[in-house]
């Protein structure tokens, strides 16, 4: 269905596609089926399917899943048919809503299965999308994400990425390869501290150091108390990672870059009370965090290399030969 020249959508003699739409308002299971032809139109038509009053604009459209705010027009076109928005009129502020679209004889505990799994497909498909985007960006994806795309169904995640079957297959082969060796070295990690704790309480000559470590481990908590309960209050990191800081071996293969990122930055101090942990473990778990962050973006960046080297290589032979001189005139 196609639609030209309206007030405030396409100009006069420009033909766009009408998209379909599902709208509710914020706190409501009723939902009204549109077509709109860009972000404005669906704006427009909003207000007046929803009975949204003059006076509570602008309207704020968001998508019905996670709350994600939709104010770029490109980016609308690229959602897909039938995607549920919630118009937010004046300061209102989203609310997930387990509304049924109109499928209210399922019963309820099946409805929650299946927001369930819709709430994990999406997740594995926009890991998939910004893989699709930049290929090189599977180095910086947390092991949570890899899991995702190796567990998601081989014909759909083909079609996320416009790719062969075989070529799915073989891309999900990999990940599976990179989950192991990730494994491989926790463990290897986890036998070596274990190698040298055993070291360390056979060594004879350490018991004095032990008694010192004591000491200084009391003023180290007198110290901790002192600090108060408010600096941990500091820490900003999410409760994944402080998770996965506590209880991973080496926690620094489990987080994403973004994740090792935000905890090199963190302040040692503020982060060994967080964990309960003292400073010099603290520490040592940053500075790991740090350098896996650089070896990945060390990965990137020889990925990306490569990627020019090919292009070059790609281009017609023409392109690459050098423009001829200028002749010089005789003086």
């Amino acid at each position: 269905m196609e639609v030209s020249g309206d007030a405030g959508v396409p100009e006069s003699g420009e033909i766009r596609t009408l998209k379909p739409c599902l709208l509710r308002r914020n706190h409501s299971r009723e939902q009204h089926g549109v077509a709109a032809s860009c972000l404005e139109d669906l704006r427009s038509k909003a207000c007046d399917i929803l009975a949204i009053d003059k006076s509570l604009t602008p309207v704020t459209l968001v998508l019905a899943e996670d709350g994600t705010i939709v104010d770029d027009d490109d980016y609308f076109l690229c959602l897909p048919s039938n995607t549920k928005f919630v118009a937010l009129a004046n300061n209102e502020k989203w609310a997930y809503n387990n509304s049924d679209g109109g499928t209210a004889w399922i019963s309820q505990e099946s409805f929650d299965v299946d927001e369930t799994d819709r709430g994990a497909g999406l997740k594995w498909k926009n890991v998939a999308r910004q893989l699709k985007e930049d290929l090189s960006s599977i180095i910086l994806l947390s092991e949570e994400d890899l899991q995702m795309l190796v567990d998601a169904p081989c014909a759909d995640l083909a079609q996320e990425l416009l790719q062969s079957c075989a070529t799915v297959q073989q891309l999900q082969h990999t990940l599976q390869q990179v989950l192991d060796q990730r494994e491989e070295v926790r463990q290897s990690k986890q036998l070596l501290q274990l190698y040298l704790e055993a070291l360390e309480k056979e060594g004879s000559l350490l018991s004095k150091q032990e008694e010192s470590k004591a000491a200084l481990g009391e003023e180290a908590d007198a110290v901790d108390t002192g600090i108060s309960r408010e600096t941990s209050s500091d820490v900003t990191l999410a409760s994944h990672i402080l998770t996965a800081l506590r209880e991973k071996p080496a926690p620094e293969l489990s987080l994403s870059s973004q994740d090792l990122e935000l905890v090199t930055r963190e302040d040692p101090k503020a982060l060994a009370v967080a964990l309960n942990w003292d400073i010099r473990k603290t520490e040592t778990v940053q500075e790991a965090c740090e350098r896996e962050l650089a070896l990945r973006l060390q990965q990137m960046q020889s990925l990306h290399s490569l990627r020019s080297i090919s292009a070059r290589k790609a281009s017609p032979p023409g392109e690459r030969q050098n423009p001829k001189r200028a002749k010089q005139e005789p003086t």
